[in-house]
């Protein structure tokens, strides 16, 4: 019996549309997102996926992004 491999989660935040509010930090229910301290070229302090392996793929971080600059993508290697 072959053992079911995890998907593969990759959370993309677009640094020029990204406004530095960090809802997606506080919502985010397993702490995966944290304040980087890299800024944008509109000098916001951007959130980054410091713990990936964390994170459930709910995309709870991409519904609730205001300014649509996060992506959850999910590479699912079952076919």
């Amino acid at each position: 019996m072959k053992a079911k491999k995890r998907a593969t989660t990759k959370i993309v935040i677009d640094s020029y549309m990204c406004k530095g509010c960090h809802i997606c930090i506080d919502q985010c229910p397993e702490n995966v997102l944290e304040v980087s301290q890299s800024r944008n070229a509109k000098g916001y302090l951007m959130p980054v996926a410091s713990r990936i392996d964390d994170c459930i793929t709910c995309m709870l971080c991409e519904l609730i992004c205001p300014d649509l600059a996060i992506t959850v993508e999910t590479n699912d290697d079952e076919k």
